[in-house]
């Protein structure tokens, strides 16, 4: 099986940063794509940002600028650096990791971690 934890979130006043990190670990072979999503209270799950294993980034454009995204292949960790936060950041973030498990052949499972949550105080 596959865990990912996340951590970093917390209270911040509007304009300030906070960086989010998320650790995978388990019966890892390799990690393809990892990514961060958010959802806030009645709404739907958004995707904030991706990275691929290689190094390719994509966002939501209503992060763009403000937010970076970044891994260590050789920790399983990705980070979410976000920056000039609004209050319409606030929500409950999410990492996820597209992951070759051992044992597992060819195929590609998704896995989440638990959330954690981002408050922005006007």
């Amino acid at each position: 099986q596959v865990q990912l934890v996340e951590s970093g979130g917390g209270l911040v006043q509007a304009g300030g940063s906070l960086r989010l990190s998320c650790a995978a670990s388990g019966s890892i072979f390799s990690i393809e794509a990892m990514r961060w999503y958010r959802q806030a209270p009645g709404k739907q799950r958004e995707l904030v940002a991706g990275i691929t294993s290689s190094g390719s980034t994509n966002y939501a454009d209503s992060v763009k600028g403000r937010f970076t995204i970044s891994r260590d292949n050789a920790k399983n960790t990705t980070l979410l650096q976000m920056n000039s936060l609004k209050r319409e950041d606030t929500a409950e973030y999410f990492c996820s990791a597209d992951c070759r498990v051992l044992a597992g052949g060819k195929y590609v499972f998704r896995y989440w971690g638990q959330g954690t949550q981002v408050t922005v105080s006007s």
